[in-house]
């Protein structure tokens, strides 16, 4: 009995041992707003990865009406409680809804992908776009940030899920900025097929 129980405990570890950690850093754009945290497509990402033959463990670490300031100061705790292997980083939108100098977010993101770097993790980033009414050349700045880091930090940059979302009023909220429910399981999809080339 003892070897038995012996036995199923080390095929639980070592199925445990090869599941890939990955933390998901962002804001409303993946803390599930406004909705159960199991709808949000982090919650759904490990079943999409799944079709890909990535096991994932995925924790959540977003939080609604971060900026990349709120969110490098949470980082800390995160990589020390979860030690993740790589880390999703979605930030940015609210920067550029409250017209914040572009310079700030890419610092601040600058600092988060060092601080996963040091960890032992991997970063992946999202691009992030604010809408256009905020005036084409500071649109344009703020976009060029995320290319500009990838390039620098030579970082993977997978592009941002809203943009196909958007198009699609019936998977946008009333709010015209966060994706319904209804919208979840297409953004898992799609991230899972953007990222899974990516966990090695």
């Amino acid at each position: 009995m003892i070897r038995w129980l012996s036995f199923l405990w080390l095929i639980l570890f070592s199925s445990q041992a090869t599941c890939t950690q990955l933390l998901i850093l962002g804001d409303s754009l993946s803390a599930g707003y406004q909705m159960p945290i199991e709808q949000a497509w982090p919650s759904l990402l490990p079943d999409a990865l799944k079709k890909h033959d990535r096991t994932v463990s995925v924790i959540n670490g977003s939080v609604s009406g971060d900026t990349t300031g709120n969110a490098l100061a949470r980082l800390p705790k995160l990589l020390k409680q979860h030690a993740p292997e790589y880390v999703l980083i979605e930030l940015g939108a609210n920067d550029g809804l409250r017209g914040f100098t572009p310079s700030i977010p890419k610092k601040n993101l600058v600092r988060i992908i060092d601080l996963i770097s040091q960890s032992g993790g991997k970063p992946i980033l999202m691009q992030i776009r604010i809408p256009p009414n905020y005036g084409q050349r500071y649109s344009r700045l703020f976009s060029a940030i995320y290319t500009n880091i990838s390039d620098i930090k030579q970082v993977p940059l997978i592009p941002f899920f809203l943009e196909q979302v958007i198009i699609r009023p019936e998977w946008m909220k009333d709010d015209g900025l966060h994706p319904n429910a209804k919208a979840q399981p297409w953004i898992a999809d799609t991230v899972a097929r953007q990222i899974a080339p990516l966990l090695m």
